[in-house]
């Protein structure tokens, strides 16, 4: 075994046993992300990790955050070794919230902001301050075109690429609040300004534990680059100073115009992933081989009993557990479930099972 592998096993093991980790959708991402994608490597040592973060999958809790900026974060560590160990593992997905695009209008990705002026010419990243973003809005400085919190070196930056290219007028971007410790974004968006991305798409010299951008094109990131000034204001939470220097940068800048009678430049068009609309299929849950599922939350002593049948009625095993997540990951685990629809269906009653003892109404399971 590899030094690089025991200290992800390590750095696992130990985050796992934390109730911080427990807790944090960091952590949850991380072992997703190994289960999903340690298989395919076609090792024994990665077939067997892949065993253990499924164990510790079933140790976690609801999360209640997605990622609390901790100055030593224990599953980004981990996946960091597990890339220098197994090569191909790099290419596996970042710990990450999800990603959306709009197909027209401004801004084009769907985020938590505030959008004051859309032919504003500065952007502020509050960081990991999340009350000084509502702050500024409230303040509606002149010149400020949108504001929000940057909490990851990876996922966050790429979302902050897309929306500043795909605008024809923002021309400074205000780093400011408190940079996340286990990340250190903002420093992370004065690294890429400087230096830019390798041919992996790393930010050259940043200090951040993943600073790799995997949903932003190179051409996005070069347009990035040359049309926005990066202003480190990183530390600062003052409405005031940043006020201020909103207004002082929107008075050195006028606002482009952008229409092909007087030459201007259009925004860059970003890169996109397939957008699919869900629709109803015609048949809801395929037949599963391994059985069916009757759900019984018992309120008087704040249990779930799920019952597993044979297709011939016979009781196969009693399931039960205080919550939806700890019941559905131990039939998934187990293997007594085998139809991706009707996993889905299963989580889906579960949780209105875990909500019916926690607000008292009456559950009543829909039929498959």
């Amino acid at each position: 075994m590899t030094n690089d592998l025991q200290t992800a096993i390590t750095e696992l093991e130990t985050g796992i046993d934390l109730a911080k980790c427990q807790k944090c959708g960091c952590m949850a991402d991380a072992l997703k992300n190994l289960v999903s994608t340690l298989p395919a490597i076609h090792d024994e040592n990665a077939a067997t990790l892949a065993q253990t973060a499924a164990d510790y999958l079933q140790k976690m809790r609801p999360i209640q955050y997605s990622c609390l900026g901790c100055e030593h974060c224990y599953p980004a560590v981990a996946q960091n070794a597990l890339a220098l160990a197994f090569p191909a593992f790099e290419q596996s997905a970042d710990l990450s919230c999800d990603f959306r695009l709009r197909e027209e209008g401004w801004p084009r990705v769907v985020g938590e902001y505030f959008v004051l002026d859309k032919a504003g010419t500065v952007a502020v990243t509050t960081l990991a301050s999340l009350p000084l973003a509502e702050d500024l809005a409230g303040r509606k400085p002149n010149g400020l075109a949108i504001v929000g919190k940057t909490e990851t070196e990876n996922i966050g930056i790429d979302k902050v690429i897309k929306n500043i290219v795909s605008s024809p007028t923002l021309r400074y971007l205000i780093v400011a609040g408190t940079d996340p410790k286990g990340h250190l974004t903002g420093q992370t968006l004065l690294a890429l300004a400087k230096n830019g991305v390798d041919e992996k798409g790393r930010v050259i010299n940043s200090p951040g534990k993943r600073p790799v951008l995997r949903n932003v094109s190179s051409t996005e990131i070069n347009a990035f680059r040359e049309q926005v000034q990066v202003i480190d204001m990183i530390g600062c939470e003052s409405v005031d100073e940043i006020g201020t220097r909103i207004e002082e940068l929107a008075q050195q800048v006028a606002a482009p115009c952008t229409c092909s009678e007087c030459g201007g430049q259009s925004p860059v068009a970003i890169s996109t992933a397939p957008r699919i609309t869900a629709s109803e299929p015609s048949e809801i849950v395929t037949m599963d081989k391994a059985g069916y599922f009757v759900i019984l939350p018992l309120a008087e002593q704040g249990m779930i009993i799920v019952e597993h049948y044979s297709y011939d009625n016979t009781l196969l095993r009693v399931i039960e557990g205080t919550n939806a997540r700890a019941i559905y990951q131990t039939i998934i685990k187990e293997g007594w479930i085998t139809e991706l629809s009707h996993a889905a269906y299963i989580g889906k009653e579960l949780v209105k099972a875990e909500l019916s003892l926690q607000h008292g109404f009456k559950y009543i399971q829909d039929g498959a």
